[in-house]
């Protein structure tokens, strides 16, 4: 790797490093199946955990697996050609779900959901059938965020997205080690290494997504000031339950008065510069 090229590569590793470690992600005798797309975030995520599987403190293996949906002029030499001259072993799998999602969405809508949950199913299954304990997913930064605010906007429910969770049916343990990652590092990293990249022609092609106008609301506010994606993402690991309204979370029901050093609950916040600094450099996220 040139200089200029692991210039680029460093700070996408340590901050996928951080994340890594901060929600143990990865154990000893793991097999973490990556699953590739053929976007820039998941070549991103198989070097990373490439890199990671040389230098972590424990011994992981790495399995890649696309699945091919059957969109029309996919290319279905691209990836087996760079995986096998990458050295990795892998698995393409085929499903026509293309077809389904074209099918049952009307012409219009919003094709992602369906999508998303019919890959998801299929890449699950493949998962347990090759005894893989970790699924790992390329979604970062701005994923996250996006998910936040989409979920705040339109499902009316504080909700993002999990660094590590497991599945509905509890037999997959899924994590997404660029959690902490910038979506503007991965751009450079990915176009100084030259992915071939894949196109999606169902995502991909919808010019009104929700999503996209979501991403462009974090662009403006990131660049109008820089650092307010960074203090969002790290809010979200500060979580005050007692200071939200969620009656599940917090017992308001059963509070009463009793004798206390103080009442702290209408102070103004504090915003201390050296905190701000040091929360940024805990996410391994400045520049």
């Amino acid at each position: 790797m040139t200089d200029s090229l692991q210039k680029l590569f460093s700070p996408i590793t340590k901050a996928a490093g951080q994340a890594v470690g901060d929600y143990g992600m990865i154990e000893d005798g793991d097999k973490v199946m990556v699953c590739l797309s053929g976007g820039k975030d998941s070549y991103t995520l198989l070097d990373v955990l490439l890199h990671l599987q040389k230098r972590a403190p424990v011994r992981f293996e790495v399995v890649a697996v696309n699945l091919d949906q059957g969109q029309p002029g996919f290319p279905k030499d691209v990836l087996p050609r760079y995986l096998s001259e990458l050295g990795v072993p892998f698995d393409i799998l085929t499903e026509d779900t293309y077809s389904v999602v074209k099918e049952k969405v009307p012409e219009g809508k919003t094709t992602c959901s369906l999508c998303s949950r019919l890959r998801r199913g299929i890449l699950y299954a493949h998962a347990r059938e090759i005894g893989a304990t970790k699924v790992a997913l390329g979604h970062h930064r701005e994923d996250i965020l996006e998910t936040l605010f989409m979920n705040m906007f339109f499902g009316a429910r504080l909700k993002a997205m999990s660094p590590k969770l497991q599945s509905d049916d509890g037999t997959n343990v899924v994590i997404r080690p660029l959690a902490y990652v910038p979506e503007s590092q991965i751009i450079a990293y990915a176009a100084a290494k030259g992915f071939p990249i894949i196109p999606c022609n169902l995502c991909g092609s919808q010019p009104n997504l929700q999503r996209r106008v979501v991403g462009e609301m974090l662009e403006g506010w990131e660049r109008e000031h820089p650092g307010r994606l960074n203090n969002i993402l790290r809010s979200l690991t500060r979580v005050t339950s007692s200071h939200l309204l969620d009656r599940e979370l917090y017992d308001f029901a059963g509070l009463s008065a009793a004798p206390a050093k103080g009442d702290r609950g209408f102070d103004a916040e504090e915003y201390p510069e050296r905190e701000f600094l040091s929360g940024l450099s805990e996410l391994t996220m400045l520049g």
